[in-house]
């Protein structure tokens, strides 16, 4: 899988896509990390990016020639399955999106700031907008790394145990049960008999069991 992500802040990227899973995923050669400063695709001497909006609306407005330009020069070299917008308005991302997403060949990233981006980027360049909840970051670098970490970590090999990305919360559209390690006691807080009792039918039961009891009370619109 190849991810090209395009940015105003290269440098909010760098640190999380050089460690742990995402940083082994690369070393396996499962996954390539391209990072593209979108200011290396303007034209005038200042490299703006961004621009008053019409209309006269407070804040500043990515501008659609550079993020253009970006996306016109990796298409030229490739074809690409997705091209992404991280966005409070968009789809929010779910397991069942990055189960999907993770069977890709090559995504396109695009990473908003200011006001926003200039509307026809949205409708002429973007085929998708992936939302992480509700609320307004600063930029998309953020979502960006979400969505990666989600998506990469169920890439087969990327993790040493594929068992365990396949028993995460939301895979079977419950929440995970409870997980205990040693001691089995400390402090007299004690690890539920059924997990030391070896008979795995019963502890696969008690797992589902706790999963729908932690779901219903947790989240009791994913029972739904």
């Amino acid at each position: 899988m190849r991810i090209d992500i395009l940015t105003v802040l290269p440098e909010m990227l760098e640190s999380p896509l050089s460690c742990s899973i995402l940083k082994r995923a690369q070393d396996k050669g499962l996954v390539e990390f391209h990072i593209h400063n979108l200011r290396d695709y303007t034209t005038d001497r200042h490299r703006k990016v961004d621009d008053y909006p019409f209309g006269g609306e407070a804040g500043m407005v990515m501008k659609v020639e550079p993020v253009d330009r970006c996306i016109s020069a990796l298409k030229a070299e490739r074809d690409y399955d997705e091209v992404i917008f991280t966005s409070p308005d968009g789809e929010v991302l779910s397991q069942p999106i990055a189960n999907t997403m993770s069977m890709l060949d090559n995504i396109i990233i695009l990473c908003g700031h200011y006001k926003g981006i200039d509307y026809r980027i949205r409708e002429h360049l973007i085929t998708r907008e992936i939302s992480i909840g509700d609320y307004v970051l600063t930029g998309g670098e953020l979502p960006a790394i979400v969505i990666a970490d989600a998506v990469v970590r169920l890439i087969p090999g990327a993790i040493g145990d594929e068992q365990s990305a396949l028993s995460d919360s939301f895979q079977d559209n419950l929440l995970a049960p409870p997980v205990y390690t040693r001691p089995a006691d400390y402090n007299g807080w004690t690890v539920p008999e059924i997990l030391l009792s070896g008979h795995e039918a019963r502890i696969a039961e008690w797992r589902h069991e706790q999963s729908v009891e932690r779901t219903r009370r947790l989240r009791p619109g994913l029972l739904e």
